[in-house]
Parts: structure tokens; sequence; C-alpha cells
């Protein structure tokens, strides 16, 4: 492992002791990915160093390799994304005390935040105000410029945002829990999905499928909606209780007022005043999706019944772990594609013709 001293941006004096570590990035908007050297800092007091095992291939990669988040997130090149990891620890700080060497361990979207305001305090570090620092394209406070995510061989991250991964679990299955997994079960948790409810699910991939087998497991009855008449059976197989094909007027107008909780997960426009319908009295419809067009909301549609527009972004470091805990007792994990590292851009492709079940993990051996 070669090492160097570097200076840390923005400081101006104190430097930063760092390591090689092997990634794959791009390079523009435009480039394939490719192998590259990068360098991560060498774990301070509190860090955890993990081996990258398997890293999870999220929509949300391609989005930030591609730039297509320009107006809120515009991406610094090279861009080494990922940020569904599951690694195996190499190295811990003297302060270090949850992580010892050999254990199994896992990233997700966030690797600090402030730890300050009230939305740290409060385990939400999603909403930080400061912002929080998300695993990649977010400013680097250790060595300058941005960080660098779950497409490399190693990764250095504070102890706080390390979770714990069990080994009665499928590795490879458990990388996309750290993203799909942690979407889709927050806000199921938060509007307290229960049995005796009736739960619709919109949308049929990496977070649709992860959003069934939660809700199932929760108790509730679940209804999955899909454009593709070609998942009917396997919306059942992951746990629907029944499919609605919503390019079906006639089946969608008899699912009218029979929803407590709706969670859309489609991230293309699409009709939100069609679900909104299918509410009860105080029922929420719920985004976790991410269109980039803004939606037309007929006002009327939330004012009879009291219905809830609302919208859920990932989930606090505790409730990440208590989800990756409740995956274990019930043997829950996505149900993945693994490749090669070397395949990512063919995977990319594939990714957009939604042509995978249900999501890529990267076998990061690949890259040793």
């Amino acid at each position: 492992m070669s090492q160097t001293t570097q200076p840390v941006a923005g400081i101006g004096g104190p430097t930063a002791t760092t390591y090689e570590a092997k990634a794959f990035a791009a390079a523009s908007p435009t480039a394939a990915l490719g192998p590259m050297t990068i360098r991560r800092r060498e774990p301070g007091p509190h860090d955890v160093q993990i081996d990258v095992l398997f890293c999870g291939i999220c929509h949300s990669d391609l989005h930030q390799v591609r730039n297509e988040w320009q107006s809120v997130m515009p991406t610094v090149y090279p861009a080494v994304v990922g940020h569904e990891i599951v690694g195996r620890v190499a190295r811990v700080g003297g302060a270090v005390r949850k992580f010892k060497e050999g254990d199994l361990a896992a990233v997700g979207c966030m690797v600090d935040s402030c730890r300050t305001c009230s939305a740290c305090r409060e385990g939400q570090e999603q909403f930080c105000e400061g912002p929080a620092t998300f695993t990649y394209n977010s400013p680097d406070k250790h060595l300058g410029g941005v960080t660098y995510g779950g497409y490399s061989s190693s990764l250095v991250v504070d102890e706080a945002f390390m979770l714990r991964v069990s080994d009665r679990l499928d590795l490879a299955g458990t990388a996309p829990l750290l993203c799909a997994g942690i979407t889709t079960y927050s806000p199921l948790r938060h509007w307290n999905v229960r049995s005796g409810q009736t739960v619709g699910i919109v949308g049929l991939g990496g977070l649709g499928h992860m959003a069934v087998k939660f809700a199932r497991a929760f108790g509730a009855h679940v209804v999955v909606f899909t454009t593709s008449p070609g998942k009917v059976e396997d919306a059942v197989r992951l746990g629907a209780h029944d499919v609605v094909v919503s390019r079906d007027a006639g089946a969608m107008q008899k699912e009218a007022g029979r929803f407590d909780f709706i969670l859309d997960t489609v991230s293309a426009a699409h009709d939100l005043n069609a679900y909104l319908h299918l509410l009860k009295r105080d029922g929420t419809l719920t985004l976790v999706g991410a269109p980039e067009t803004p939606a037309s909301v007929y006002g009327f549609g939330l004012l009879f019944r009291r219905r809830r527009l609302a919208g859920s972004l990932i989930g606090g470091i505790k409730e990440t772990q208590d989800m990756l805990d409740f995956c274990a007792e019930r043997g829950i994990t996505a149900d993945v594609e693994v490749i090669p590292m070397q395949k990512i851009n063919d995977a990319y492709e594939r990714l957009l013709r939604s042509d995978v079940k249900y999501r890529f993990v990267a076998d990061m051996a690949s890259l040793r």
C-alpha cells in the first residue's frame, strides 16, 4: 500500500497522510467509466477503513455521473460514485469502539454531518442543515475536492456513519439495502404502516420491489401498481396480495378510496392525481421517486377526505441500522444481478431500459 503526505485543501498548513485505492470513475458527463487510482485518507482516531466487497448500482449514480442534477448537485469530475456499500473492516482508529478488524460493515448515502443541528440531534442526519456530507460528490473536509464513493477497492469513514452487517444475509443482496432499502423502509415506518391497513406500491423496480417486501413484512395488505402486465407474476412472488395494471382506467377506478397509504417509487413523470384519488380519508401518498419535471396536483383531490401528499429522503443512521437488523431477523435482501465492475457501462445502459431484476450489484473483487 503506497502512502504519501499531501496538503489538505483549504486548510493551508496541516497535511493528511493518504494511501492509494483502485476505483472506477467518470472523467466527464459523456465519458464511459473506467479504472483510475484515487487517494484515500489514512484512518484517523475515529475512522474505520473497509475493503469494499460489494457496491449496489443506483439510478442516482447514473444521474450523478452524467451531471443530470446540475441545477441541484453539479458533478465534479472525476466522479467516483456508489453509495450502497458492503465491506470488511481492514483497519480501525485508536478511538474506535464499535468495530474491529475483520467485521462486516456497510456505508450508505452519508459519511458525515454537522452533528449539532436539530435534525442531527434527532437522528435525522439526512436532513442536516450543514448539509450532510454525502458519500460521493460532497465537499471532502479531509482531503479537499469532493468525496469518492463505493466504486472503489477501499473506503475510510467515521465510525459514527459506519453500519453493522449480519453475516446471516447474502452480502451482495444486502448492498442495495443501504439506499433502496432505507429509502422505502423509512417512510413505511414513519407513517406507521401495519397490519389491518391497505398499502399501495407504485412501480416495481429497485425501490418498489423492496417496498413490497417491507410492507408485507409489516403485516399490511399490499397492492402493486404497475404499467407492465408482465410484472404481475413477479409482484405476487415478491409479496403483493393484488396487482393493478395502472393503464387500465376501469381497474384503477375500482380501487378508489381504498388505501391507507401509498408509496410512489416512480421517477418518471406521471399523474399523481390518479393515486390521490385512491386514498381513504386521512390517507397519505408519499413520493420517494423524483421526477425531473414539476407535478400538477388537483387541489380538491387533497381537500376532500383530508388527504396528504408527502415526500421522504433515505433515513438517518440509527434508522438505517434498525432496518439492517430487521432484515437480518426476517431474512430480507434485495433481488440482485451481480456483475464485475468492468461491466458497469453495460449495466448503466440496461438500467436505462429497466432491464434488471431488480438491482445491479458490482462484485468489487473484480477490481483486485
